[in-house]
């Protein structure tokens, strides 16, 4: 409850810094606009928001016939949550990765790269897939698509601020203007990374639980950070906004999240898995992959 509230906080925190955006651009007319686009933006993000990304990655879904092992697993692990089967998807991507999406639990989708499918142990994707179902599991799916939208549209919004710093209903002039351009996307980063780093945490733990192997998580979060730092994911370096989605930040090649990482550490993350597993044995849950 309590981690629920401090993310509802959170995004009506970015919600209040888009705002803010359109009145230091436009006045109070300016932070009417925003307000409704705000409106619009979370309404259209409810029903399209994992639509929008799987399209932007270019998923491609699969079934039993085309992917057996993969859609297997995603049905077996979603039975240990007691969650629906997600739609299935996979990314032709080197960069091994995968991210869950979808408004609710009942309209969820699951998406695993190529990279992660090839160069990870069945048992390391079970792990990887058993925390998005967690994601899923936990309603993260849709406040972390939101959340990206919505740093994307402030990002957006204060590239607009030059063009309209001498506007005589912006209170800063053009020297604010740049100011705002440069800070807006800088404090959107920060709450996006509050938002997320929390919920990789609760995700990696369920996840655990889910497969019943904390070590099959923590070895395929080694494994994709390695991968990570040496391969790009060129759809995430053009679109910034959307790294939180994966369990490992995807950004490398700009240094984009050296300062404001989505992500908590991942050597903590995997001490927190491995302290896991010292605590509580394999689970009855687990079983052999592939």
């Amino acid at each position: 409850m309590a981690n629920g509230l401090r993310t509802g906080v959170l995004i009506a925190a970015m919600t209040a810094l888009f705002l803010g955006i359109g009145y230091l651009i436009g006045g109070f007319g300016g932070a009417a606009i925003a307000f409704v686009i705000a409106l619009g933006m979370n309404a259209f993000a409810y029903w399209n928001s994992d639509k929008m990304v799987l399209r932007m990655y270019g998923a491609r879904q699969v079934d039993e016939a085309s992917a057996p092992d993969l859609v297997k697993m995603v049905k077996q692990l979603a039975q240990n949550a007691d969650l629906p089967m997600p739609k299935v998807f996979v990314i032709d991507n080197d960069q091994p990765n995968a991210f869950a999406t979808g408004r609710n639990p009942e309209n969820a989708a699951v998406a695993a790269t190529t990279g992660l499918l090839s160069r990870l142990t069945p048992q390391e994707v079970a792990g990887v897939m058993a925390h998005e179902l967690a994601h899923v599991k936990n309603r993260d799916t849709l406040t972390m698509t939101i959340t990206a939208t919505l740093a994307g549209a402030i990002s957006m919004l204060a590239n607009f601020a030059l063009f309209f710093g001498g506007s005589r209903n912006n209170p800063l002039g053009i020297i604010g203007a740049i100011a705002l351009m440069i800070l807006a996307p800088l404090a959107a980063a920060v709450v996006q990374m509050a938002i997320s780093r929390a919920r990789e945490y609760e995700a990696d733990k369920m996840g655990a639980e889910i497969c019943g192997r904390p070590l099959w998580l923590a070895s395929a979060l080694e494994k994709i950070e390695g991968f990570a730092s040496r391969i790009d994911n060129n759809v995430a370096e053009r679109n910034p906004a959307s790294a939180s989605l994966f369990i490992i930040n995807p950004l490398h090649t700009q240094k984009s999240d050296a300062l404001f990482s989505t992500h908590p550490n991942t050597a903590n993350r995997v001490a927190a898995l491995r302290a896991m597993a010292g605590e509580t044995g394999p689970s009855e849950k687990a079983r052999p992959w592939g």
